[in-house]
Parts: structure tokens; C-alpha cells; sequence
């Protein structure tokens, strides 16, 4: 068959556009390979140095940021035999009461937010003091699903390579107490004056309800509902009992 010159040039062409409809094919398939392995790359460097993190002392991604911006931080890092235990107590039952039950997530807590949960999304959160840990030291501050979908594994693994007692050390270390202050020392130093192990009950009770927002609440000046909070706090921690005893030896 005699092939004529617009059906060769036809022919030419349409080869012509199955092999850039290929290209363009394989750069997508080459750009989701690379994401792929960026993100797989990403959500190793926990797993790395999350046993790191058993033994060395950690900084938070906020006090990460705080140095690339030039801002710099204040935190003294202090070992949890030199925290108040009214502190621990505090900030364990004001922040996760079944600390020393779960395995880093609370499945309970967990089932009955997302059961409260509308449209708009839970009203509340259901985070553990794991959660936050491991939240604080390897991921962003913003609140979206995908941080909480990391966070929950993390949360587990992070529970079966550090103690109870490591997890509320790390966690009183690099928790946000202000702008740019971070850990219970350097905390209790500048709003009271006073080493973390010298904290009162009723000063342990506000530096915990500062927790939720320590940019805008200041323990040393709290307003009333501030001093409401920290007065159920306070009454909480007194009654802490067993909930606390995976972390204080009496």
C-alpha cells in the first residue's frame, strides 16, 4: 500500500504525541517517586532519634525555628529527680490523667471525641502527654489531620523506647511556658523567681494551666479564670494517687 505524504505526516505526528503524553507520564511518576521517598525519609528520622532521645537531651521544632529566626530561646535543661513533684502531678492530671495506663495514645479518650465530633470536626482534642512529646519534638504546631494521623504512631513507638518516667522528663524539658521559654526551670525562674524544684502546690497548679496557651497566659499574673482553672487543678493533683505512680516513686 502506497502510503501518502498526510498520511505519513498524521502517522508522524500522532507517534509524536504518544511519546510527550509518555514524558509527561513519567516526570509525574518520577515526581510521586520522589515525594514518596521524601516523606518515607521525613517520617524515619523520628525512628532514628526517638532512641537517641532516651538518653540525649532533646530540643523542641519551636526552639529549632526560634534559632533559625534569630530569635533564640531560654530553656536550662532539668533532670525530673530536680522537678517539683507538684508539677508532675499537676501537669499529669490536668493534661492526661491515664499517663500511666495507655501506650501512648488514649484509645478511650480518642473514641469519644471523635464520637462528639461534627461537621466542623472535634471540639476538643484527645491528646496525651506522649502525643504532645513526641508532637513537640519532631513535628509542626499546627493543628491539621495529617499531624494527628503522625502523631498517634509516633505517640506508640515512642512509648515502647522511653519510660514513662524519660516521656514527663522530655516533656517538662521542652513544653512551651512562653515566647521563647521553654522547660519547667526556665519557667518557674522567670514567673516565680525559684528553681522547678522549689514550685508550691498552687504555683505548679498555674504554670499548668498555662499550658494550653503560654503565649497569652501568665502564670505569674493569671486572671481569674486562670485562677479557677489552677484552683481544679490543684485539687486534682492533691487526689493524683496511684495515676501518677508510674512517674513518682512515692
Amino acid at each position: 500500500m502506497t502510503i501518502q505524504d498526510g498520511d505519513a505526516i498524521s502517522e508522524t505526528d500522532a507517534g509524536s504525541g504518544r511519546t510527550g503524553a509518555d514524558a509527561r507520564a513519567w516526570s509525574v511518576r518520577a515526581m510521586i517517586r520522589r515525594i514518596l521517598v521524601g516523606l518515607l525519609v521525613l517520617a524515619a528520622i523520628p525512628l532514628v532519634l526517638a532512641p537517641i532521645h532516651a538518653v540525649v537531651r532533646p530540643v523542641s521544632t519551636l526552639m529549632l525555628w526560634d534559632l533559625v529566626t534569630l530569635k533564640g530561646y531560654t530553656r536550662t535543661w532539668t533532670p525530673i529527680e530536680t522537678i517539683s513533684p507538684h508539677l508532675i502531678r499537676s501537669v499529669i492530671m490536668s493534661e492526661d490523667g491515664r499517663f500511666c495506663e495507655h501506650g501512648g495514645v488514649d484509645w478511650t479518650a480518642l473514641s469519644l471525641v471523635l464520637e462528639a465530633a461534627d461537621e466542623d470536626g472535634p471540639a476538643r482534642g484527645a491528646s496525651t502527654i506522649s502525643m504532645q512529646t513526641v508532637k513537640n519534638l519532631y513535628l509542626w504546631n499546627s493543628r491539621s489531620y495529617i499531624r494527628k494521623g503522625l502523631e498517634l504512631p509516633l505517640a506508640i513507638y515512642a512509648d515502647l523506647v522511653w519510660s514513662k518516667r524519660r516521656t514527663m522528663e522530655i516533656y517538662l524539658n521542652v513544653a512551651e511556658w512562653g515566647p521563647n521559654l521553654y522547660g519547667a526551670e526556665a519557667a518557674a525562674q522567670a514567673y516565680f523567681g525559684k528553681s522547678a524544684a522549689k514550685l508550691t502546690r498552687r504555683e505548679a497548679a498555674l504554670m499548668t494551666a498555662a499550658l494550653p496557651n503560654p503565649i497569652a497566659r501568665n502564670p505569674a499574673k493569671p486572671t481569674n479564670r486562670q485562677r479557677r482553672i489552677a484552683g481544679i487543678v490543684e485539687r486534682r493533683a492533691a487526689q493524683s494517687g496511684a495515676y501518677t505512680a508510674c512517674v513518682l516513686k512515692s
